[in-house]
C-alpha cells in the first residue's frame, strides 16, 4: 500500500513539474519566428483562466470527431480532448477554431503564420544544422523520407500525444508533420487552410501537397495551431 501511495505522488509531481518547466520557444526563421511546438492545453488554459474565455466546444456541449462523418462528442474541448482529463497537460490545444487560435496569438504577441511561412519553416532548412542540408527544400517535415512522426503507419500512437514526446524536425521544430493539423491564416469563402496532417492519416498526407481548407469555424480533436511572431 505505502509503494502504491508513493508511486501516485510521484506521479503527480511529475505531471506538474513537466508542465512548470515547459517553454514553447520561438524559433526565428527568417523575418519571422514561430513556436517550436503546437500551442499546449497548459498554454490556452492559462489565457483561458485570465481572461475567462470560452470556446465554442464549451458552449456547446463538446466537440468533434470523425465517425459516420462529423459526430460531436459530448464534453470533448480543448481541456479535455477525448472527454477526460488528458495525461498531461503538454498535448496539443485542439478542438480550437481558426478565430480562437488567432485570438491566443494575439493575446501572446504573435498571429498565426501564413502557409508560406509555414511552409518554409516545416520543410526548408534556414538554420545550421548537423541533420539536414542548410537551403535545402525536403518533401517532409521530417526530412528526405517520412519517419518519427505521429502519423498512422510511423509511431501509431493512434492519438495526438505531448508535444515533449516527439522529436526534433527541420529547423528544430516538433510535430509540424503529424500529430494533429495546425491552422494557417490564409482565408477564402470562410474556410482556413490547415497544414502538417494529423496522427489519424498516414505520413504522406504530411507533404506540401496535401494542405486541407476547413471551415474557420470548425473545431476537431484533429486540428491545432502554433504562433508566429514578426518581432
Amino acid at each position: 500500500m505505502f509503494l502504491n501511495f508513493f508511486f501516485i505522488i510521484l506521479a503527480y509531481f511529475s505531471f506538474f513539474s513537466n508542465s512548470n518547466s515547459f517553454e514553447n520557444t520561438k524559433i526565428k526563421i527568417t523575418e519571422f519566428s514561430i513556436n517550436k511546438y503546437e500551442v499546449t492545453i497548459k498554454e490556452f488554459e492559462e489565457f483561458a483562466n485570465k481572461i475567462n474565455f470560452l470556446t465554442e466546444a464549451e458552449k456547446t456541449g463538446g466537440g468533434y470527431e470523425w465517425g459516420i462523418g462529423w459526430e460531436k462528442r459530448k464534453n470533448w474541448s480543448y481541456r479535455n480532448p477525448y472527454g477526460k482529463k488528458p495525461e498531461t497537460k503538454l498535448e496539443p490545444a485542439v478542438h480550437i477554431s481558426r478565430y480562437e487560435a488567432e485570438q491566443y496569438c494575439s493575446y501572446a504577441g504573435g498571429r498565426l503564420p501564413t502557409f508560406n511561412e509555414w511552409k518554409l519553416a516545416a520543410y526548408t532548412q534556414i538554420l545550421d544544422s548537423k541533420k539536414f542540408e542548410k537551403g535545402k527544400t525536403y518533401p517532409f517535415p521530417s526530412g528526405q523520407i517520412a519517419e518519427n512522426m505521429n502519423s498512422q503507419d510511423l509511431m501509431k500512437f493512434n492519438k495526438h500525444v505531448a508535444v515533449t514526446k516527439l522529436p526534433e524536425q527541420i529547423n528544430g521544430l516538433v510535430a509540424m508533420g503529424g500529430n494533429v493539423w495546425e491552422w494557417n491564416s490564409d482565408e477564402k469563402n470562410k474556410e482556413s487552410l490547415t497544414s502538417g496532417a494529423s496522427w489519424w492519416y498516414g505520413s504522406s498526407k504530411t507533404t506540401v501537397e496535401h494542405v486541407q481548407f476547413k471551415p474557420s469555424n470548425f473545431y476537431a480533436v484533429y486540428v491545432g495551431f502554433r504562433c508566429a511572431f514578426s518581432k
